[in-house]
């Protein structure tokens, strides 16, 4: 003998149902914003990350450039200085 349900609480649980499945898109969509907004944060991240590291590549190519260019005249004075020493004669 089936029992009947009262109609208030059968209301109050289809009411439940329909806010959930009436919410249930605008949670979806909040969840994608969140997770697309944590995505660029990352790939900021790794950007800023990047630009730092070619900065530092770009500092040492730089010093051992200048370091070429201020030894140029040692490095010919040491040249002539071996050449002289073989060839056992002096300029």
């Amino acid at each position: 003998m089936p029992q009947e349900v009262n109609p208030q609480i059968t209301d109050a649980v289809t009411e439940t149902n329909v806010s959930v499945v009436a919410e249930a898109p605008a949670m979806a969509v909040a969840t994608l914003y969140q997770t697309m907004a944590h995505s660029l944060s990352l790939l900021m991240e790794n950007a800023v990350a990047a630009q730092q590291q070619l900065n530092i590549a770009a500092q040492a190519a730089t010093t051992q450039g200048v370091m070429q260019i201020y030894s140029v005249d040692t490095i010919s004075d040491s040249i002539a200085a071996a050449q002289t020493v073989q060839s056992g004669t002096s300029s």
